[in-house]
């Protein structure tokens, strides 16, 4: 019974039945409450189920990212912080996936701006902007989790780096195009968002590198 309801009735009950009445819509709203933090439990159990088949090597790297920064929950004030809050988790995933700090950094300030809620309209999500297709198929039960989209898009760009010889335009171009259009035009694809992609990320690592430069390693371009 709705409080309205409740309210419309009140003339015509008795004081002792409109308070049961009352207590009744309470617990009615005491349970659907409940049911939706179970339903929302499931949920993320289920997503958690999916992501058994995920390299177990994904699961021991999370739990050394979560043991050294807490639970990998975007830090208090983390977007308004900027990438400063993620440094750790940062530098670590691109040594523990073989990647230069400063390129991976260059990507996730292109792909969210460190805004660990983002979202695209093509369903992208988190600091790394992982599909969640990708982002399952990397381990990642949990993309809107700093420390998981960290840890799966390094992965995924080690992946990329692998598949293209090292060459970490083309990698980058495979991130934001997919590989099969990097194959296709053998190099980095001729498409002006993957072309600005690539010379934006590449930028935004080098004035990173710049001004962290005991995090430099050198990459092939």
């Amino acid at each position: 019974m709705s409080t309205q309801a409740i309210g419309a009735t009140q003339g015509a009950m008795p004081a002792g039945e409109l308070a049961a009445a009352a207590r009744i819509h309470e617990l009615q709203q005491l349970i659907e409450q409940a049911r939706g933090v179970a339903t929302g439990s499931r949920t993320a159990a289920t997503v958690q189920a999916g992501s058994t088949a995920a390299p177990t090597a994904f699961a021991a790297a999370l739990q050394a990212a979560t043991t050294a920064t807490g639970s990998g929950a975007a830090p208090a004030g983390a977007e308004a912080a900027g990438s400063g809050a993620y440094d750790s988790l940062i530098e670590a995933a691109a040594l523990r996936n073989g990647l230069d700090p400063a390129v991976l950094h260059g990507l996730i300030e292109q792909e969210s701006g460190f805004n660990p809620d983002a979202q695209s309209a093509a369903g992208a999500q988190g600091l790394t902007q992982l599909m969640p297709g990708t982002a399952s198929s990397l381990g990642v039960a949990n993309p809107l989790n700093a420390a998981e989209s960290i840890e799966g898009g390094a992965r995924y760009l080690s992946q990329m780096m692998s598949d293209f010889g090292g060459n970490t335009s083309e990698a980058l171009a495979a991130y934001n195009a997919g590989p099969g259009a990097v194959r296709q035009y053998g190099g980095v694809p001729p498409y002006a968002e993957t072309e600005g992609y690539v010379s934006k990320v590449l930028g935004y690592a080098e004035s990173y590198r710049a001004e962290h430069p005991s995090t430099a390693m050198e990459v092939p371009a």
